[in-house]
């Protein structure tokens, strides 16, 4: 081996490790466009450590922030009727439930767990965004539906995180059922006085915001969640006015008097169990 050799192949050799870093290593904050390690922000809860944006949080982890010490039981859920309508568009119905249960390992948009928040006990459903965006169909309404049931037989709270773009399309009249459905169970928890709290993600929107995420005791969010029927583009289009930059944010709701208070994710289990405090005597 001569000089040469001896000092190029180190160097071609760290190239080609560098090629094997997955994708997935480093993350682009959307808030402040600071490149950020992967392992930092599932430390820091998915919050970004410069603008504290809110990244999206994968439901298991919601649950363990929310219930005391991480604690909790997950319920199994009834299933929903598969592709009722036998709805295909670019892609089977069919398929694309497939395609999301083998990427999420979830049933469907929704995970319902129950345990205690300050000692209190509460049943918890909280959305999967990234179960075709969180849309509701029949499933998620059963779920939601079981919940309230729970509740009611543990005399517990119920609290809802949406993270939603609104009812399923691929099921047609069934999802938008779910509207109706949703608020008839949350009206039972109320005849009971049973606290039901909505902490708002983003984002929540189209027929999961027209029903049950406006209708808490208490309506929380988290800073920089989207929160509305219909998207701004949509409005703007419609009322020919340019619209508020902050426009569906949580501190514009805030401000207008849509909900009631905006908590960080990190304050959001203390803020709920001084709540159920509050409510459950």
């Amino acid at each position: 081996m001569n000089w040469i050799t001896s000092l190029t192949r180190p160097t071609v050799k760290k190239v080609n490790l560098q090629k094997d870093i997955p994708d997935n290593y480093w993350d682009r904050c959307p808030g402040c466009g600071a490149l950020l390690f992967h392992q930092e922000i599932t430390k820091s809860n998915f919050v970004c450590p410069y603008c504290t944006h809110h990244f999206r949080l994968p439901p298991l982890k919601r649950l363990e922030l929310l219930f005391d010490a991480g604690d909790f039981t997950l319920i199994r859920l009834p299933k929903g009727r598969e592709d009722p309508l036998k709805f295909a568009d670019l892609k089977k119905y069919s398929d694309r439930l497939k395609d999301a249960r083998k990427k999420t390992k979830n049933e469907d948009a929704i995970v319902v767990a129950h345990g205690t928040i300050g000692g209190k006990p509460a049943v918890v459903a909280v959305f999967d965004f990234s179960f075709m965006g969180g849309s509701m169909g029949t499933a998620v309404g059963e779920a939601i539906i079981t919940a309230a049931q729970l509740a009611l037989l543990q005399e517990a709270a119920l609290i809802l995180v949406p993270a939603s773009g609104g009812a399923r399309m691929q099921e047609g009249i069934l999802s938008l059922m779910q509207m109706a459905r949703t608020t008839v169970a949350v009206k039972k928890l109320k005849a009971k006085r049973l606290p039901y709290i909505v902490v708002l993600t983003n984002p929540t929107t189209g027929g999961v915001t027209a029903s049950f995420a406006m209708l808490g005791d208490v309506a929380l969010a988290e800073p920089g969640a989207v929160i509305g029927f219909a998207g701004a583009r949509v409005i703007e289009q419609t009322i020919h006015e340019k619209l508020p930059d902050n426009f569906q944010k949580a501190d514009y709701l805030l401000e207008h008097g849509m909900i009631d208070q905006v908590v960080a994710r990190d304050k959001l289990h203390d803020t709920l169990a001084q709540i159920l405090f509050l409510l459950m005597p």
